[in-house]
């Protein structure tokens, strides 16, 4: 990786991490104080939450499209002053209404200011160089819980929630604005552009018709996993307990899935990043099935296997959701393609934690059999895509 990609990765990748970790991952720590504070039930803040993921998946193909055309700099900023201004919302917040539009403007600063904005931001930069950097910034975003939900716990029972809000929300325009600033230290892909020159595919993006169908096979592959990502984050200490580990035991063995995706991504960046990313992709998506199956079969003795497997394959699935669109299609028009293509996993991820739990309240731990499915249909999706066919798109469109 060059002086300047590594630079471009450890600012965005330490942006990445205080936006995911005082925003995606705010409610686990803050959603039960805010809801006795404020008379509601921790279903309503969760309900709003999910809101936000739904703004975020509406949003994302316009933020792609301008950062197709104008570059990640002033979109990531920007972001930093929308994250800003929700959570001083939330933090204000003495009643619904304004509980459900804070969670709506931190949506919209979702989808300007996490991975799919960053991952856009680096493939207007770098183009087709970008694996190597994507790979950076979601090993330091794979921090953001390990580092931000100790901060939160402390904050809130010091503090109490409101301020934990008011904190974070001037951490982003302390910390998170001046870094997003500094991503681009020259002028991105798409700014560079010849006197007189028109707009070209870059900026309208529009897939062609013989994208279709690999479009469709990868926006269904990361619908899958975000769904088993989300409803795995929301209730796998309950699915330990299901399977008769110790209570103790479930809690602590939940924790170690954020270490092993960041130990995932290691392997990624380390062995893996040496073979095409569909390679990557296809063992991370039977990673989930394997371990389901072997908890399944086995019980408590399988958690902290199940613990290993699932939490180094969504860590990986993490990075394809970067690198598998700029293997496929190429680095024209990326933003725009990679806002359509998350569409469909931002309404499964907000769905997942209601459904799963209803699935788990009526089958206990068999809901995994629906989950172990989900991941092997993603994997049969992954089987379809080639290889070959991708190289070959990307080259054209790269030229």
């Amino acid at each position: 990786m060059r002086t300047s990609q590594t630079r471009t990765v450890l600012t965005l990748g330490s942006a990445q991490t205080l936006a995911w970790g005082s925003t995606y991952y705010l409610p686990a720590i803050l959603a039960q104080p805010m809801a006795q504070d404020l008379g509601v039930s921790t279903g309503t803040i969760f309900g709003a939450f999910s809101a936000s993921l739904v703004v975020a998946a509406l949003l994302g193909p316009s933020v792609g499209r301008w950062i197709d055309s104008h570059g990640g700099r002033g979109i990531l900023s920007a972001s930093s002053l929308v994250f800003a201004t929700g959570l001083f919302l939330l933090g204000s917040a003495e009643g619904q209404i304004i509980l459900w539009i804070a969670w709506l403007v931190i949506g919209a600063g979702m989808a300007m200011g996490l991975y799919e904005a960053a991952f856009s931001a680096l493939a207007a930069l770098f183009r087709s160089n970008a694996r190597s950097a994507i790979t950076g910034i979601t090993l330091l975003g794979g921090l953001a819980s390990t580092i931000c939900w100790p901060i939160t716990a402390y904050m809130e029972a010091e503090l109490g929630w409101r301020m934990a809000c008011f904190i974070w929300a001037a951490a982003h325009l302390l910390i998170g604005l001046p870094l997003n600033r500094l991503l681009l230290g020259k002028p991105g892909v798409a700014e560079r552009k010849t006197p007189g020159e028109t707009p070209g595919p870059a900026h309208d993006a529009t897939p062609p018709s013989s994208s279709l169908l690999p479009m469709i096979l990868l926006a269904f592959v990361f619908a899958a996993t975000w769904f088993i990502s989300t409803a795995m984050a929301a209730h796998l200490p309950r699915l330990l307990l299901e399977a008769e580990a110790a209570p103790a035991a479930a809690i602590a063995i939940a924790s170690l899935v954020g270490p092993f995706q960041v130990l995932g991504r290691l392997l990624e960046f380390s062995l893996l990043r040496r073979f095409h990313p569909l390679l990557s992709a296809r063992l991370a998506a039977l990673a989930h099935p394997f371990a389901a199956l072997a908890l399944l079969m086995f019980g408590a003795p399988a958690a902290l296997l199940f613990a290993i497997l699932h939490g180094a394959g969504n860590g990986i699935l993490t990075i394809a959701k970067g690198t598998l669109p700029l293997a496929l299609f190429g680095p024209v028009g990326y933003g725009y393609r990679q806002g359509l293509l998350m569409v469909p996993a931002r309404f499964a991820q907000a769905a997942a934690p209601f459904s799963f739990a209803l699935l788990i309240e009526h089958v206990g731990i068999s809901a995994l059999l629906a989950s172990m499915m989900i991941g092997l249909a993603g994997f049969t999706a992954l089987l379809v895509l080639s290889p070959a066919e991708s190289i070959k798109r990307a080259e054209q469109e790269g030229d």
